[in-house]
């Protein structure tokens, strides 16, 4: 059964379009307002919304996702108050959402709670930073299970052993890892963006979003030539930190050229 995650992109390429990503830090300034951007992203034309779960070592993460992960923990949000701003969400938009995060928070919730709390909340979908294809068995299993979409990341350094098995492992969509090192904004997209997509193409069907450092409309503009979507993280969670209350769909709007 294609969920969420599958029927946005099928709609996507029956449009013509590309598809738009965004990521926002749960509890980051509070979780009342990450209700709100959520809704305010969705009707700003957000494809899908990454909904980051706040850890104590993103090591993934540039130095702006690490302070709103940050400032998340010390307001003291757990993942079960995540999953609590997921049913809100949920109530109120269709959303995608892809909770994105760590292994560690969900091996100790329980990967089967973590997972049927997850579905039952509304979330579709979730990309484990940390959790490479040829170690996830276990959480496959689980996710499969409850019709949870797993989404893994291919960089520009894997081999092709590696992006088949990020291919076969993934659903939803491939995220590929435009460049190296750690999340944060950059001032053009890589050379190394297209090839690992064109690679990506030989060995999925599915969908490929591309992300990383892609912060301005011009580089949405570029990576849209490359991917089948955008993801947008560091810029929008600099935003938000810099204006809690600041217009976040004026900010998805202008990131995609629609204002």
């Amino acid at each position: 059964m294609t969920g969420r995650i599958g029927a946005r992109f099928a709609q996507l390429k029956k449009d013509g379009r590309k598809g738009f990503v965004g990521f926002v830090t749960a509890g980051d300034p509070s979780l009342d307002r990450t209700v709100e951007i959520a809704v305010e992203m969705d009707k700003a034309g957000v494809d899908v919304l990454e909904l980051g779960v706040p850890f104590s070592d993103p090591l993934a993460d540039g130095p702006v996702i690490q302070r709103s992960s940050q400032r998340a923990l010390d307001r003291g949000v757990t993942l079960q108050d995540v999953l609590g701003v997921v049913r809100r969400i949920r109530s109120r938009s269709e959303i995608p959402i892809v909770l994105f995060g760590y292994y560690n928070p969900f091996l100790r919730y329980g990967l089967e709670r973590f997972a049927g709390e997850a579905r039952d909340a509304g979330v579709d979908g979730s990309l484990v930073t940390d959790l490479p294809p040829d170690e996830a068995v276990e959480w496959l299993k689980v996710a499969r299970a409850r019709d949870l979409d797993t989404i893994f990341l291919a960089a520009p350094t894997s081999p092709p052993e590696r992006l088949r098995a990020v291919a076969e492992a993934s659903r939803g969509f491939v995220y590929a890892v435009s460049r190296t090192g750690v999340t944060g904004e950059r001032d053009r997209i890589s050379d190394d963006a297209a090839p690992l997509v064109a690679s990506l193409k030989q060995h999925a069907s599915l969908p490929v979003a591309l992300g990383f450092g892609i912060a301005r409309p011009e580089q949405v503009a570029a990576a849209g030539q490359v991917a089948d979507a955008v993801v947008v993280g560091t810029a929008l969670v600099r935003f938000i930190e810099e204006e809690p209350n600041g217009d976040v769909a004026g900010k998805v709007k202008w990131l995609k050229g629609t204002t």
